[in-house]
């Protein structure tokens, strides 16, 4: 077998972190046909107990791998002030207070929300980042999301190849909040994000240069799954995300719909007419039941609400704003939405379809 110390230490790390169990090196020896005996003999150096072993690279081997190093110059760091600006129609329910707690603490504890889609995960985070004044760097994970996209790579600036920062660097150094959003809609290449998960730095070996966690520094990860794919169906796209990669976030929040109450209160921030407001949240209350009784495959989202009194704010009519926002949905769940809403508001007049027939 011709892999070397490092070349067995990376593809340990990539897999199941710094810390590594005789079971974990066992089935990658077993995955990849190599002997046992051979492999632990190359971690001698990094045995920590029985059965165990830490991957961690150590100050020294650090000081050494960046001598050995020759890169091009790395593009300084962003400038710009990344606090999100606080947002007056928002309002707080669910996980936020936690969330709030958890990036005021000021310990590193990396945190996985999930739950349906438009239910304020990713906004919750966006807004305890402004009520407190720290900066958020936001990366919209999906299927091809790789180590250049999260940690960097090099780039062609004005005829030259220097290395550019990926978002997750940039959070590190910056002590800033890391959203990675839509975590579930990853591939195993987000394995690379392993160490960082720990509260550790990582070594960039295409520069050779060690990035440690800068004060502050946090993750968050929102997902509409708990990261093991979407049995129904409903979320396509969705991946069953390694084990050892979800054991690195120690608490997970399930983000449910606001209340009828909170609901309302937030359609308020954006529309006077109160009434209107107080049905909307009643209709998809009664949606989400029916939802969750099996009676219907769709939903209506916080964020679909907020769509549709923001279409009444352009059209002023209530029947058309509903209607362009559940066209979305094939036409019988956009009859049955339309039925539903016939029922809380006896004013509604349902909209004739104008579709000329041929």
């Amino acid at each position: 077998m011709g892999l070397s110390k490092e070349s067995i230490i990376e593809c340990l790390r990539e897999s199941y972190g710094e810390s590594v169990t005789s079971a974990e090196i066992k089935a990658f020896c077993n995955m990849n046909d190599f002997n046992y005996q051979t492999i632990t003999n190359k971690l001698t150096d990094y045995k920590v107990g029985r059965g165990k072993w830490n991957l961690e690279v150590t100050k020294e081997t650090v000081q050494e791998l960046e001598v050995s190093y020759s890169a091009p110059a790395a593009l300084p760091a962003i400038e710009q002030n990344l606090i999100p600006q606080k947002d007056d129609t928002f309002v707080s329910f669910g996980n936020f207070s936690d969330v709030k707690k958890i990036i005021k603490s000021g310990f590193f504890y990396p945190t996985f929300i999930t739950g349906l889609s438009g239910n304020g995960k990713t906004f919750s985070v966006e807004q305890a980042c402004a009520q407190l004044g720290r900066e958020l760097i936001r990366v919209n994970i999906t299927v091809e999301t790789d180590e250049d996209d999260l940690i960097g790579g090099f780039r062609l600036v004005n005829g030259e190849t220097v290395w550019h920062n990926g978002p997750v660097i940039e959070a590190l150094q910056r002590g800033a909040v890391l959203l990675l959003d839509e975590i579930d809609l990853a591939s195993n290449k987000i394995l690379c994000l392993q160490s960082i998960l720990e509260g550790k730095g990582v070594f960039l070996k295409k520069i050779g240069k060690w990035v440690s966690p800068a004060e502050g520094f946090q993750v968050f990860a929102t997902a509409n799954t708990k990261g093991k794919g979407s049995d129904d169906g409903r979320f396509i796209g969705t991946n069953v995300l390694n084990e050892a990669f979800l054991e690195r976030f120690p608490v997970t929040f399930e983000q449910e719909y606001p209340s009828t109450a909170t609901e309302q209160k937030i359609l308020g921030k954006l529309c006077k007419d109160e009434e209107f407001c107080k049905r909307l949240a009643d209709w998809a209350d009664i949606i989400r039941k029916t939802f969750y009784d099996g009676g219907i495959e769709e939903i209506i989202s916080t964020r679909r609400l907020v769509h549709i009194v923001k279409a009444y704010s352009i059209f002023n009519d209530k029947a058309k704003a509903i209607q362009v926002c559940v066209n979305r949905f094939d036409d019988e769940t956009k009859q049955a939405f339309l039925e539903l809403y016939d029922k809380v508001d006896v004013d509604f007049v349902m909209p004739v379809d104008e579709t000329p027939t041929i």
